[in-house]
């Protein structure tokens, strides 16, 4: 892998990353003139949609290696027609300490994380040994410029879209020591309102990071998210509001999740999922990065596919059985364009790929010369 460069160089910190970035061949991509994509699809029209914007084909990058406008311009040019801006706050926040990425190599012949599975309590061997298909650890911690830096930023790259791209602001709420429930909640409703006054046309909030604590995620609680997506939703009005899940296991806690969202009107969509998370280990079997409090982090790319597919079929079943009407997108472990076909046939509606990506600028591409 010595001689391939993502476009999130992970042997640099995030803040170098946010300054310098992007490398490789989105860095290029930035140099090739004014074109959206280099393939030229945005000349054709747009023949889907992403929470009712046109869009040439329903893929893109999620929240995570997009940092700022320049990295969202080149995900455009490279063809790429979702682009999330990753997510924000209403606060400056800091970052993990590097490094934030290791290669991470799962037991099983596939390559696959279970969850639930005993291998993410007793550890998963990360190390800076990088091999496709590949799967790496998230453990960044949500950093943040504060508003008045990617305020304007998101403007920029907002507008930066070509025919038939869409740009896709993330963002949460901040819980700091001594804030209340209430005024967790209405830190979500300003963060939505600052990113309302960017001119986005649609947003998603993320609700899969240890928001309440180590290890506990927002989305766990899907009767505290649905009285968020009420404040949120008081705050910009008919603007498409899509919830990004982590797995969740129980039929009924995600049916849960839906019925106290959907069905108050006040989200449209869900994209699943961030990352599985586990216990990282070097060879030796210490901590794998390190500090405190980060001897667990998030894993993505191909070893959560099987994960992300099933939390996409179950949300198709129970938008079936309900009888609402809502968006999917499908995240996790998609490499090729037989993984995107995949999560289209399970019931995405449209799909995104951030390691896959990162490792592979032309997957986009690859993508819709296969359909």
């Amino acid at each position: 892998m010595s001689d391939f460069e993502p476009f999130y160089d992970v042997s640099r910190s995030y803040e170098d990353n946010y300054e310098q970035g992007p490398f490789g061949a989105f860095a290029e991509a930035l140099k090739d003139g004014n074109g959206a994509d280099a393939a030229g699809t945005t000349s054709e029209g747009a023949s889907a949609s992403f929470l009712g914007q046109p869009v040439n084909l329903p893929f893109g990058i999620p929240a995570g290696p997009l940092l700022n406008s320049r990295f969202t311009t080149a995900a455009f040019r490279m063809g790429f027609d979702l682009a999330t801006y990753k997510t924000v706050r209403s606060r400056a926040w800091g970052c993990n300490p590097f490094p934030n990425v290791l290669a991470v190599h799962p037991k099983a012949a596939d390559g696959s994380l279970t969850p639930g599975s005993a291998e993410l309590d007793e550890g998963v061997l990360a190390d800076t040994n990088y091999e496709t298909p590949i799967s790496i650890s998230n453990s960044f911690g949500v950093p943040s410029q504060s508003p008045d830096v990617w305020q304007p930023d998101m403007r920029a790259a907002i507008e930066a879209a070509g025919p038939g791209q869409v740009l896709v602001p993330s963002f949460q709420g901040s819980r700091v020591e001594g804030m209340s429930e209430e005024e967790y909640i209405a830190d979500h409703a300003t963060t939505a309102r600052l990113v309302k006054e960017t001119g986005a046309k649609l947003m998603v909030m993320n609700t899969s990071c240890p928001n309440e604590g180590h290890n506990r995620l927002l989305c766990h609680n899907p009767l505290l998210v649905g009285r968020i997506t009420e404040a949120v939703k008081q705050e910009i009005g008919d603007i498409p509001l899509m919830v990004k899940l982590a797995y969740i296991p129980s039929d009924g806690d995600l049916e849960l999740m839906v019925r106290s969202t959907v069905g108050h009107g006040t989200v449209q969509g869900f994209s699943t999922i961030n990352t599985i998370s586990a216990k990282l280990v070097d060879a030796n079997g210490n901590q794998a990065l390190p500090g405190a409090g980060r001897d667990r982090s998030g894993v993505c790319g191909n070893a959560i596919r099987g994960a992300g597919l099933d939390m996409v079929a179950r949300l198709a079943a129970i938008r079936e059985k309900l009888g609402l009407d809502f968006k999917i997108n499908g995240v996790g472990g998609v490499v090729s364009p037989a993984d995107y076909q995949a999560y289209r046939n399970a019931g995405a509606d449209s799909v995104m790929s951030a390691t896959g990506a990162m490792w592979d600028a032309e997957l986009a591409h690859k993508i819709k010369a296969s359909r």
